[in-house]
């Protein structure tokens, strides 16, 4: 037992890399200040990766529906920002909060069935939130979506600009907070259990983990996260529209995991940062051909391999790039 414990305190110590990168990542809304709408978009899809990766690299669940809790998180806060309170730390815990109570409802579908089964509930319950979303046009907008969604300063002092500085600052110090949070939870004994689930579910059960439980528990966490990434897009757009809930957004969110790698926190976060970063250099060179850019590099980054890619002296080895 103690050794599993030093294990898991091991693997969730800093390494000496991480820091710098995090100053790196807070600096660059200074740095390049013209880029900081870009950098406030790579920070709210890396949370969202992150809430995915989650359900699929640590539990094993399958989604393709997991915009149901972006739009959901979204949606709750801009209504609420609209209506009733316009501070965005507070309205971010009200995203929060019903994406964490939605994911809690729909735990119980994923329990039962095969990994193709939660592929299509998961589906249907973000199609279903998509057109209630069209049919309530009183309340959301409709197809139109929730325009006129207005904040308060941050934290009563720093106002949201339009060139982005302090949309950037504010995502990426949530998305940090989440980010050791869920290195906390990932690297616990919870965590550990969470993974056997995922390895193998009969022999997780055989020796006496809660399986059912542990699903539940982890997929509203996941909701949570991505209930998060949602109210973020909502406050520093000032904006919720439909498309929130697309299969676009889930679709885009699985290539974006296969980029960076599952099972990994910072699997999420890379892949965010290569995908937008591809998507907004190749649609200003292409917008009509960006897709198939990008889908050329997905074929290459399966056909080599992640770790090849990123060593390309070791390409053309006999021993299939062994160093």
């Amino acid at each position: 037992m103690n050794s599993v414990r030093t294990s898991l305190l091991e693997s969730s110590r800093w390494k000496a890399w991480e820091p710098v990168v995090w100053l790196l990542a807070f600096a660059s809304p200074f740095v390049v200040a013209q880029h900081a709408l870009i950098i406030n978009e790579i920070a709210i899809v890396a949370l969202f990766a992150l809430s995915l990766d989650l359900i699929l690299g640590y539990t094993g669940i399958v989604s393709l529906g997991h915009a149901a809790f972006l739009g959901f998180g979204a949606y709750s806060a801009a209504l609420f920002a609209k209506h009733v309170m316009p501070d965005p730390l507070v309205g971010l815990a009200v995203g929060i909060v019903a994406a964490t109570a939605l994911g809690a409802v729909c735990s119980f579908t994923i329990m039962r069935g095969t990994d193709l089964t939660r592929l299509m509930v998961t589906l249907g319950m973000a199609l279903l939130l998509l057109e209630l979303a069209n049919k309530l046009d009183w309340l959301t907008g409709g197809s139109d979506g929730l325009q006129g969604v207005t904040l308060g300063p941050l934290l009563g002092r720093f106002e949201f600009d339009l060139v982005g500085q302090t949309a950037a600052w504010y995502s990426l110090t949530v998305l940090l907070v989440i980010f050791l949070l869920a290195r906390r939870l990932v690297h616990s004994p919870f965590g550990a259990t969470l993974m056997a689930v995922r390895d193998n579910r009969l022999r997780a059960m055989a020796i006496g983990i809660p399986v059912s439980a542990r699903l539940a528990v982890a997929y509203t966490v996941a909701a949570g996260v991505a209930g998060a990434a949602g109210a973020l897009l909502a406050q520093t757009t000032g904006f919720a529209s439909l498309d929130v809930f697309a299969l676009e957004r889930s679709a885009d969110l699985m290539l974006i995991l296969v980029i960076g790698g599952v099972g990994w926190l910072y699997g999420g976060i890379a892949g965010a940062v290569v995908f937008k970063l591809m998507h907004d250099v190749i649609s200003g060179i292409t917008p009509q051909y960006w897709t198939f850019w990008i889908g050329l590099f997905l074929v290459v980054l399966v056909m080599v391999g992640r770790e090849r890619l990123l060593r390309p002296w070791t390409w053309f080895r006999r021993d299939g790039g062994q160093a």
